[in-house]
């Protein structure tokens, strides 16, 4: 009798319990979810004049990937309180993760609109203008959020990506330079991005 087949056996089992386990967790995680909607559903409609609820109701269903639905809770909550500015991150959010840059850009320049200098702000619009393939718009706006935040390493690596496409690589190298003592995964990702242009 071969030694190793008993334990091959029990090493199934094993991994079988883990797959079923982790398919639980899936399961209940799935369950948590739709409860949690079907609460906050609940609350809406007994308070449809509580904006808080609608950014809930949003959130649950974007944790969800319903996009559709969490924008069109943020949409609610922004037609009780038009002042409401997270709805408008929120919105933003939601059209981005959908491919929809041209909307996330329009709601991203709204949120941007109520705290210009904010960094966080300037680059989320830069990323719906990469997007759409804006470099110019984008560079500026990860400019603007560089200069209110000198170590966001993130903006400065999305910047040199805009640099290496509109040909202004001696500006992409300078930042590859200072995200090399700063952020080496950062860094090697812009080496590929200049290798990549350079051919």
């Amino acid at each position: 009798m071969n030694p190793s087949r008993p334990h091959t056996r029990a090493g199934r089992k094993r991994l079988f319990v883990l797959i079923l386990l982790a398919g639980m967790t899936t399961f209940t995680s799935c369950n948590r979810t739709e409860n949690d909607i079907n609460s906050l559903q609940q609350q809406v409609w007994k308070s449809p004049q509580n904006a808080s609820g609608y950014m809930l109701l949003g959130n649950a269903y974007a944790r969800a990937r319903r996009y559709s639905e969490a924008s069109a809770a943020y949409k609610s909550a922004l037609a009780i309180n038009s002042k409401l500015d997270e709805a408008f991150h929120a919105l933003g959010a939601v059209a981005f993760n959908q491919k929809n840059f041209s909307e996330a850009e329009k709601y991203f320049q709204q949120h941007l609109e109520r705290s210009p200098k904010d960094s966080l702000r300037l680059y989320d619009l830069g990323n719906a203008q990469m997007q759409l393939g804006q470099f110019d718009k984008a560079s500026k706006s990860y400019s603007d959020a560089i200069e209110n935040s000198d170590s966001f390493t993130d903006a400065h690596y999305n910047l040199a990506v805009c640099y290496v496409r509109t040909g202004r690589r001696a500006e992409a190298e300078v930042i590859y330079k200072w995200l090399l003592v700063k952020n080496n995964y950062l860094a090697l990702s812009l080496q590929k991005h200049l290798k990549n242009e350079a051919r």
